[in-house]
């Protein structure tokens, strides 16, 4: 359906986002990353240049922009309603989709890629796919969906034959009595694409791009003007008469500018669909760009210009079409263009090093005339004699073609491969002496090491003459580093790191040039290959009964009961609830201090702001502004960074946040300031006592030991990053002071804010109808904030919606507890573990939450799978001023283990033993937990068995070792862990639940509960387990069935799960049951930059009998992946003063798309679970750990790294194994370089949170 919309009243300041939700009233569009991470919309325009689909971020395009254009929203694509879209459809089908937040961008993404290529690639399938982020699944089985629509095979191929490479292991090792199945959907169900019956570009639309009568369009808003020219004469004539109004383009410069740092334009000038900055221009010397060209435009061009010239005219092309492959995502490249990324030329920019050293050439134009700057030193260093003149436009950008004896190069290093700001970047070239290797020209450029793109000219001129050599390189990084100096307090920190990266990447030019001049060394090549993103092939294994009956769905891969809702964007979130009449919004106002004196609240200036209906504060709140010790709004006192201080309601989003800047909070700074744990310990500060368990004579056993060792551990936080921020919408009602609060939480008895209101619980109603996905982060947050939002709700007597933005979501919630593990071992020389003593303190934050039940956690599982006779644990959680970490996935099991599994690889080191041959110190046979709770291993043990086999660990680690022997600068890394999980909490009220059954005499069943749905499919399996399905019976019989399984289901809810846990005695019972597994994975590491590629997988996890393998398999997968985020690439950043510096994803890094193995197989072992449901077992909490094998492969393969150079001491590889990390453990000459060459002291700043950078905030 196409319908033509009208906005009379567009304002340059509106977006996409927000006004299609005004328009057309709806809110499938999805904010889950508003610096434009996730998309779910794509727009067809034609001007004069052939139409085109891309797409691109809603968040960041302006609605005066789309005159004109066809905008496609998902709803659009398909709907339950008329019909499904054969993308939506293989989307659910393939169960893409778990909490549905991301589906409708992931939807978006591949219908683009299908209206532009519809037989695309599985290259491009994955391309499309990179700008979109995704928590839950881990995104093989979205990645499976797109691939669907490929003509070549989505699966593994062996060698042309059609059958997959792992054919020949399954018929080895698979069970006779087992049926394994590798596939979770039927490719025979999905409906066909039929690219003739998709949507035609509205004519209208046509005839008024072609109408010869256009005239400039003008929009004019509150306090800015748009005004969009219609040739290149009005564009000049505008430019002149407003010099400082920014072009906007694609907005990808300008919009989060003023989005996110406030800044204030009264004009806009937008020339997007001017014909004269769309042409390419190509000459015997080189290739003319217009500035209006987007990225994606621009490697469509140079693909072509490749392909048409001789290679060694090709080469600056080449260097750019490698840099656009990673830059951004697709959207964002859809949307920026050449003329803005040139002009606006950002520190951090991979592209505009790239054109100086291939000595390209901008093109400007203005009402004076036409001339020409080089895009050199000058220009990128904002020289004022190599600026643009304020009256002056970009028109377009010439690259000459690269001469003979002419080498270009570009190299970079990111947090993760794609969509990554460069940590440094660079661009070179060299100019020979026809027929030598005589230098006559050389250019080096860098980014992301200054304020702005920096040139090494002095160095460069000083080795003009020389020969390319390994003196010039010695010479040329001793220049380098003089030249370029990134001071001790830089912004981003990593100054060594930096530091480092700037003569690694020389290094690395430095032997491309000699490849090209047939000088290489052969075992040096290996460091110029990118660890490129590869096509994965996705395995699957698990048991199905083959004798169950076909209409019985328990036990088969069954579709998630709202996927296609998800995909077609009307599973309805909290915030795609219409507007209520009378609805305020709020914002909140928070602490810039970390612990400090309130002395005065000053609104008078914000209450004097148009659509502002009030401020609310601790005085509002009627009843108690304190719930087990977590303050709503704070009184006299603040005691983090991010507390909540006040809100203002107001009549739009956009004005209560302006009001909100305007609130004036004066404070007194206190002390102490505690941020890190090792301050907690200094100060004894703690939330609460010490948790203890111990079995054995530890300080005995010591004694009788061949060796001891003790170390270590900092296991750092994570963040929640669940796509959809927490959103409640709170109403208040006309009688009896009720309240009716719709939220997404996973605790809604917990967000009873009847105290906080001075109100019986009664009058309060919580509805959850579904989360976007929540890991932990909306158990107790969502009472806080429910509060918050209620007290204002209460003040105003009018609906309040409340929905925090990524930045304030982030640095208001926190996460996951930074653990410090500390760890002395005692062992014989045969690597036998005789006794253990571990401490364990987390970061809990400024408040309890849920930090004591998180150490009691971590002490509990602190022996993972070590049966290790004299044992002794303590923990305890640190009290700081931090925002109080809370809940999250594995409950600290996942830091925990990780100290674990690293004093057993330690362990192993000392003993020359590899680090798998643990399995000496695992348990053998039933026995007593170090708490006294009976556990049988078998499992463990054949999970671990069947993960060595299956892997070919064994012939992989030799082909490993032979790799590491032929590469000096990359290494390749397996490590395998094992896990002994529990289920469950140590209280048996919390391992209970309550549900009203209802059966009807046609055999349909009702079930009211209280269980929440957040992306694991909670409706599906409840329907399954109470016989929900349809079947081809008759209703009685129906009507037997059900009653049996609903008896069947009173008697497990009655038996129930008694747990307790004696913390006296440090002796009990605490858990219902175990979850085992392993994990095997294999790594690359660049040993030059620290960048690491997963390249296989392996998954082994007891799943007892599973209710929906799919299910399962993505939880587990998705859990995989978000372990892999916590241990390599999510890294929160703090400031001494305890100011958190992530808050968005530009600066946080959760794995996409790109990050996932190369071959990534999962198996779920068959066994029996007696006290639970159709002997089910939940594995999405336990997998998470699955995901440290990546962080120990990443360990042994700088073990062998530092080996090969003479370092063979036992470290300590704490977690985020980040590329700085992982760089300045592989010590090399360069490193030592940047230590012996510093200019200055470099202070090390101690650890908070995951790191301390000097920077102001």
């Amino acid at each position: 359906m196409i319908r033509g919309l009208v906005e009379a009243r567009a304002a340059p300041s509106f977006l996409l986002m927000n006004n299609i939700h005004t328009l057309i009233l709806s809110r499938r569009i999805k904010e889950a990353a508003p610096e434009g991470r996730t998309i779910s919309h794509a727009t067809k325009r034609i001007g004069l240049r052939p139409s085109t689909n891309k797409e691109i971020t809603a968040c960041l395009v302006p609605i005066c922009s789309l005159y004109g254009a066809a905008v496609t929203t998902v709803e659009g694509v398909g709907s339950i309603k008329t019909r499904i879209h054969p993308v939506q459809e293989r989307l659910a089908k393939c169960h893409g989709t778990q909490c549905g937040f991301c589906s409708p961008g992931m939807v978006m993404s591949i219908y683009t890629l299908l209206r532009n290529h519809p037989e695309p690639t599985p290259e491009q399938i994955t391309e499309s796919l990179g700008g979109n982020l995704c928590r839950c699944t881990g995104y093989r089985p979205i990645v499976e969906s797109g691939k669907t629509f490929c003509v070549e095979s989505a699966v593994c191929q062996m060698k042309g034959s059609g059958k997959c490479c792992m054919d020949q292991e399954e018929r080895s090792f698979s069970d006779k009595q087992e049926k394994i199945c590798t596939k979770l959907y039927n490719e025979d169900e999905f409906q066909p694409l039929d690219p003739t019956q998709e949507p035609i570009f509205p004519p209208e639309l046509i005839r008024m791009a072609e109408d010869p009568n256009k005239r400039r369009l003008v929009f004019q808003g509150e306090r800015t003007t748009w005004i969009t020219p219609v040739t290149l004469n009005d564009l000049l004539e505008l430019k002149t008469n407003f010099p400082k109004a920014p072009l906007i383009m694609g907005n990808t410069t300008v919009g989060p500018s003023v989005k996110f740092s406030n800044k204030f334009h009264p004009v806009f000038i937008s020339p997007l669909g001017l014909p004269d900055l769309y042409f390419v221009d190509s000459t015997d010397d080189g290739v003319t760009i217009g500035a209006g060209y987007s990225l994606a435009q621009l490697n469509d061009a140079l693909q072509f210009i490749v392909s048409e010239q001789p290679k060694e005219k090709t080469k600056t092309y080449r260097a750019l079409l490698k840099h656009l492959r990673t830059l951004a995502g697709a959207q964002i490249r859809n949307m920026a263009t050449l003329g803005g990324h040139v002009v606006s030329r950002p520190n951090y920019s991979d592209l505009n090093p790239i054109l100086a050293a291939g000595n390209a050439i901008i093109n400007l134009i203005s009402k004076e005339g036409e001339r020409q700057i080089p895009l050199d030193g000058h220009f990128l260093e904002r020289s004022p004699d190599a600026s643009l003149k304020p009256e002056e436009v970009v028109l377009s950008v010439y690259i000459p073609h690269s001469p003979q004896w002419h080498f270009v190069s570009g190299l970079r290093m990111a947090q993760r491969q794609e969509n990554a700001s460069a940590i440094a970047n660079a661009g070179m070239s060299v100019q020979f002496e026809e027929g030598t290797d005589r230098i006559k020209a050389l250019q080096m450029f860098y980014g992301s090491v200054g304020p702005t793109v920096v040139s090494a000219s002095q160095a460069c001129q000083q080795l003009i003459g020389r020969q390319w050599d390994d003196q010039m390189l010695s010479d040329a990084c001793r220049l380098v580093l003089d030249e370029i100096y990134i001071p001790p307090a830089a912004k981003g920190g990593m100054v060594e790191y930096r530091r480092t990266l700037i003569i690694s990447l020389l290094f690395k030019f430095y032997l491309r040039v000699r490849q090209g001049l047939n000088k290489m060394v052969t075992d040096l090549s290996g460091s110029l290959d990118t660890l490129a993103c590869k096509i994965s092939c996705f395995i699957h294994k698990q048991c199905v009964d083959p004798s169950q009956p076909p209409q019985d769905p328990v036990g088969h891969p069954v579709m998630h009961q709202s996927a296609i809702k998800h995909a077609t964007g009307e599973a309805v979130f909290v915030d795609d609830m219409p507007p209520i009449a009378q609805e305020l919004f709020l914002a909140v106002v928070t602490s810039t201090r970390a612990h400090a004196k309130i002395i005065s609240i000053d609104t008078s200036e914000a209450l004097a702001l148009p659509g502002v209906v009030d401020v609310i504060t601790a005085e509002d709140v009627p009843g108690d502004n304190n719930h087990q010790g977590e303050i709503f709004y704070a009184q006299n006192e603040v005691i983090c960074v991010g507390q909540i201080v006040c809100t203002v309601a107001a009549d739009t989003y956009a004005h209560a946040k302006e009001v909100a800047k305007k609130v004036k909070i004066a404070y007194e700074d206190l002390e102490p300031r505690i941020i890190t744990i090792e301050q907690a310990l200094e100060h004894n500060s703690f939330l609460s006592v010490e948790k203890k368990i111990e079995q054995g004579n530890v300080e005995q056993a010591f004694k009788y030991v061949d060796q001891i060792i003790e170390g270590e551990v900092h296991v750092e936080g994570q963040e929640h990053f669940y796509m959809e921020t927490q959103t409640i919408l709170a109403i208040p009602q006309e009688e009896d002071k009720e309240m009716v609060l719709h939220l997404g939480t996973q605790f809604p008895t917990h967000v009873q804010v009847s105290g906080s209101l001075n109100v019986p619980r009664s009058r309060i109603a919580c509805h959850m109808k579904r989360a976007g996905g929540a890991f932990g982060g909306k158990v107790t947050k969502p009472a806080l904030l429910g509060a918050v939002c209620a007290v204002a709700a209460n003040k105003t007597s009018r609906p309040i919606r409340f929905v925090l933005e990524r930045g304030n979501d982030m640095l208001i919630t926190a996460g996951r507890h930074p653990l410090f593990g500390k760890y002395k071992i005692g062992f014989m020389n045969n690597g036998v573990i005789k006794a253990a003593d571990v401490e364990y303190y987390i970061n809990g934050g400024c408040t309890p939450d849920e930090s004591e039940m998180v150490i009691e956690f971590i002490v509990l599982k602190s022996e993972n799978a070590y049966n290790i006779p004299n044992f002794r644990c303590r923990g305890r959680a640190c009290k700081t001023n931090l925002p109080s970490n809370t809940a999250f996935r594995g409950f600290g099991f996942p830091q925990a283990t990780v100290v674990v599994e690293a004093y057993i690889t330690a362990v192993a080191s000392q003993c020359n033993l590899p680090p798998e041959q643990v399995e000496i110190n695992m348990y053998k046979r039933t026995s007593e937990t170090a708490y006294g709770q009976t556990f049988n291993p078998a499992l463990l043990r054949r999970c671990w068995k069947e993960c060595l086999e299956k892997s070919s660990f064994s012939a992989r680690k030799q082909a490993a070792e032979e790799f590491n022997k032929n590469n000096y600068w990359k290494k390749r890394g397996l490590a395998v862990v094992p896990m002994k999980f529990t289920i469950g909490i140590p209280l048996t009220y919390y391992n209970q639940a309550a549900a009203l059954v209802h059966i009807y005499l046609d055999g349909s069943v009702l079930v009211i509960h209280g269980g929440c749905e957040i992306g694991q499919a909670f409706y599906l399996n409840r329907e399954h387990t109470c016989g929900c399905q349809s079947g081809e019976e008759g209703s009685g019989m129906n009507w037997e069935f059900r009653v049996s399984r609903c008896k069947l289901l009173y008697f497990k809810m009655n038996e129930g799960y008694q747990t307790n846990m004696d913390w006296e005695k440090g002796k009990g019972n605490p858990y219902p049951y175990f979850v085992c597994g392993a994990s095997c994975s294999e790594v690359e590491v660049d040993c030059l930059t620290g960048a690491h590629k997963l390249l296989r997988t392996d998954i082994f996890v007891d799943a007892a009998f599973s209710i929906n393998p799919a299910l399962d398999i993505g939880q587990v997968e998705g859990a995989f992946i978000q372990g892999m985020g916590l241990y390599t690439t999510e890294e929160l950043k703090y400031s001494p003063e305890g100011v958190l510096y992530s808050r968005g994803p530009d600066d946080y890094k959760i794995p996409t798309v790109t990050e996932i193995p190369k071959e990534f197989y999962v198996t779920l072992v068959r066994s029996q679970n007696p006290i639970a449901i159709y002997s089910s077992k939940g594995l999405g909490e336990a997998a998470m750990f699955l995901g440290s094998s990546v962080l120990f492969a990443i360990y042994d393969a700088v073990t062998a790294a530092r080996r090969e150079r003479g370092l063979t001491k036992t470290f300590t590889l704490s977690s985020p194994a980040t590329p700085e990390l992982i760089r300045m453990t592989c010590v090399d000459q360069f490193t030592d370089l940047v230590s012996v060459g510093r200019r200055g002291p470099i202070i090390s700043t101690p650890y908070v949170g995951s790191q301390v950078l000097g920077m102001d905030s």
